[in-house]
């Protein structure tokens, strides 16, 4: 029964990221976005994970998608509509794509079977101050990078979208 519900879930995920791709409508990906939010925490309530499903809809379908939806008001969403379909960029993309898929792969067969990565360091957590320990004493630096990484993300869009004074 649970391997029915992953895939269900699974196939759902899939589905709405596809809908935040394909759609050219923003606010539809918006929404879109905030499905793929909550199959991603059904994932985390099937893996018994229930404080990152939790964090995921609080912190994410909550509170991030609010800020995507100011930033999609700050936008001209007429003139993106108006844009033509840039099919060059829609095939880089795809090839990266599979090239990420096949570096994905090797990684997954790295791991050892049936271990998440908390395990397989050593270290079983499953409550909030385990995570927090285990976040701000081994994976420092990534967790770092990726603070960086939102920051810059954040000055882009703000940049992006300031209108021209004419």
């Amino acid at each position: 029964m649970e391997a029915l519900f992953f895939w269900i879930f699974a196939v759902g995920l899939v589905g709405a990221a596809l809908a935040v791709v394909l759609n050219r409508n923003p606010v539809a990906s918006a929404l879109c976005l905030v499905g793929t939010f909550v199959f991603l925490a059904a994932l985390f309530v099937t893996l018994e994970a229930f404080f990152l499903a939790a964090v995921q809809i609080i912190v994410y379908a909550g509170a991030v998608m609010v800020l995507f939806l100011f930033i999609i008001m700050l936008l001209d969403i007429k003139a993106e509509a108006k844009r033509p379909v840039p099919y060059g960029k829609i095939c880089g993309v795809l090839l990266l794509s599979v090239i990420f898929a096949l570096f994905f792969d090797q990684v997954l067969t790295a791991l050892p079977a049936g271990q998440s990565i908390l395990k397989w360091s050593g270290e079983i957590s499953s409550d909030a101050k385990g995570i927090g320990m285990i976040l701000f004493s081994r994976y420092t630096l990534p967790f770092a990078i990726t603070a960086v990484l939102l920051l810059v993300a954040t000055l882009g869009v703000i940049l992006l979208s300031k209108r021209e004074v004419k």
